[in-house]
């Protein structure tokens, strides 16, 4: 099934220069990148994409770190783009994350772990449609 999906890369990701290798694994594993753009993360779009850890003790520390530089806010599409792109990255703490994995390779831990991916399909179309519009999203 053919699907769209959102990455952001994180600050950790941009820091590190890593937005190339990262999108690079991306289309080898025959993602298209369909969407894409640079953004600085303003609080109130972080409140709303991140409203469900609003209540958590370290919320506030998510947000003042992917507020620390500009991000890369992407769409992918390709067959099963939702579950290829979360088997790509690999956990979400990038201290568990596999080898070969882009949070096993790059990530430090559970916050800087290079990048977000939507996890379902529901997600994706209200994540996407956050950041992007339907004239912006080339496929």
């Amino acid at each position: 099934m053919i699907e769209r999906t959102l990455v952001i890369l994180k600050p950790d990701c941009m820091q590190k220069s890593l937005a190339g290798a990262v999108m690079e694994r991306f289309t080898q594993a025959g993602l298209s990148l369909v969407a894409c753009k640079m953004i600085r993360l303003q609080e109130s779009l972080l409140r709303e994409h991140y409203d469900f850890l609003m209540d958590k003790p370290f919320f506030p520390n998510i947000m003042k770190y992917m507020m620390e530089c500009p991000v890369l806010v992407l769409v992918f599409s390709g067959e099963n783009a939702i579950a290829v792109t979360r088997g790509l990255l690999g956990p979400t703490d990038s201290s568990l994350a596999p080898k070969g994995t882009i949070r096993g390779d790059f990530g430090q831990d559970k916050s800087r772990n290079i990048a977000h991916a939507s996890d379902s399909r529901e997600t994706a179309a209200k994540e996407i449609a956050r950041f992007f519009t339907e004239s912006e999203i080339f496929a």
